[in-house]
């Protein structure tokens, strides 16, 4: 019989110990169940940002930051990224294992008979200023498909969580896209199901009702590449947002809406963004060594954006992958006289030769290169965080179901460590 494995904890003030369990996973380090903690001796952990803390099992992503390894359910996103489409990790994120083509098949199907969207939605794009940020957009309408579809909404029968997921893989590009047309003022595009998914994508955005679109195939290959890289990360913020709000048992478009939120924030889906705003910021290649200079002093408040990673500690697989895209997209679809990509692969070649990046390993991320493949695609950088929310639309409803499926599921209810005023009785006015 193997022995448990535990790890004792001593109250120094009372004396008292207990043991707590460990509980091992397939890759990464043990996790001490800490439930009998308060239980036992009255104390809560305190893990600002949750940094050191399992919130959940999860059999669906696995990073390692210090090899710079990432698993989608136990494939290595390199094999994913050279042999597989989006759809198809949609599907292996979804159901486990990866389809053979009758499975393939059906999927597909039922994704593409789901990416139009009502009618009646087209006036809550109305709604919105011409100017209004696609994420603010894309919050709304996607928390107001539990209005329009209350057949997917139980979230205890695993039919209508698997027709909601569809639903929501699938209506999301139509979704962006109508996003992006609002914003210039040019009519909606019904879905052309047969350009496959990013493809259509590409045709919703970009065509116009009065002369033909060519959706260009390294355009649609740069993104079907981008998807598969972004379609999930483990417990971030906004997974674990969509978490938090799921064991509530709030409806899955709900709980995918806050997840867009949280996305929508600088620190998490608007880096690639960011790295633009950084572009432009510096301005030319003559400005590179001065705001190398800045980077390196400690003092300075500016910061490279799309350099380095918190989780990857060594380098980010995917952005070796997307990397080799970036050169490739931007030898064929991009404008060697533009300054910008200039300016960005003059920046790229400078850190990976620079000392003081190598050994800090800042590296030029995925958000770096993507955010110049979406530059080289016409796309502006307000939807970026928007292209995110698409990929990562898989990664959020397979984390959805595993919760809703989950028999030890529960509310989510963290602690707090209060360090308020202690109890105190009121004053009348008068006596203040």
């Amino acid at each position: 019989m193997t022995k448990r494995e535990t790890v004792t904890v001593t109250d120094n003030v009372t004396g008292k110990s207990i043991e707590l369990p460990i509980q091992r996973g397939t890759h990464g380090p043990g996790a001490v169940d800490i439930t009998g903690l308060y239980r036992e001796l009255g104390y809560v952990s305190f893990d600002p940002g949750f940094v050191a803390t399992a919130s959940c099992r999860s059999s669906i992503t696995y990073i390692d930051g210090e090899q710079g390894q990432l698993l989608y359910r136990g494939y290595p996103i390199e094999q994913l990224a050279a042999k597989s489409s989006f759809l198809e990790v949609a599907y292996l994120m979804l159901y486990g294992e990866l389809p053979h083509q009758g499975e393939m098949d059906t999927f597909v199907n039922s994704i593409t008979r789901h990416t139009m969207i009502n009618e009646s939605l087209k006036s809550f794009y109305r709604g919105f200023n011409h100017d209004a940020h696609p994420m603010a957009i894309m919050v709304g309408v996607v928390g107001s498909l539990s209005a329009f579809y209350h057949g997917s909404t139980d979230i205890r029968n695993p039919v209508h969580r698997e027709i909601a997921a569809h639903r929501l893989i699938a209506k999301m590009p139509t979704i962006a896209a109508a996003c992006y047309k609002h914003s210039v003022g040019e009519p909606f595009v019904y879905p052309k199901n047969s350009l496959g998914y990013c493809g259509n994508l590409l045709n919703m955005m970009f065509s116009v009702p009065c002369e033909e679109y060519d959706v260009d195939p390294i355009a649609k290959k740069a993104l079907d590449l981008i998807f598969i890289l972004h379609a999930d990360h483990e417990q971030n913020a906004s997974t674990s947002t969509i978490r938090l709000a799921g064991s509530s048992a709030a409806n899955p478009f709900a709980c995918v809406a806050s997840g867009i939120a949280a996305l929508w924030g600088p620190a998490h889906g608007g880096a690639n963004e960011a790295v633009l705003h950084m572009l432009g910021e510096i301005g030319d290649v003559s400005n590179i060594p001065k705001y190398i200079a800045k980077a390196k002093d400690k003092n300075d408040p500016f910061r490279l954006m799309g350099f380095g990673h918190r989780i990857y500690r060594n380098f980010d697989p995917r952005a070796t992958l997307i990397r080799t895209m970036c050169h490739e997209v931007l030898a064929k679809l991009g404008n060697d006289k533009d300054p910008l990509f200039e300016l960005a692969l003059r920046l790229e070649e400078v850190a990976l030769q620079d000392d003081y990046f190598k050994e800090r390993n800042l590296y030029p991320n995925v958000d770096f290169y993507s955010g110049i493949i979406y530059k080289v695609l016409g796309i502006p950088t307000n939807m970026f965080t928007v292209m995110f929310a698409i990929a990562r639309t898989v990664g959020w409803v397979s984390q959805w179901m595993e919760m809703i499926g989950d028999p030890q599921q529960r509310i989510a209810r963290p602690r707090q460590l209060y360090q308020g005023a202690a109890r105190r009785d009121y004053r009348e006015m008068s006596g203040r």
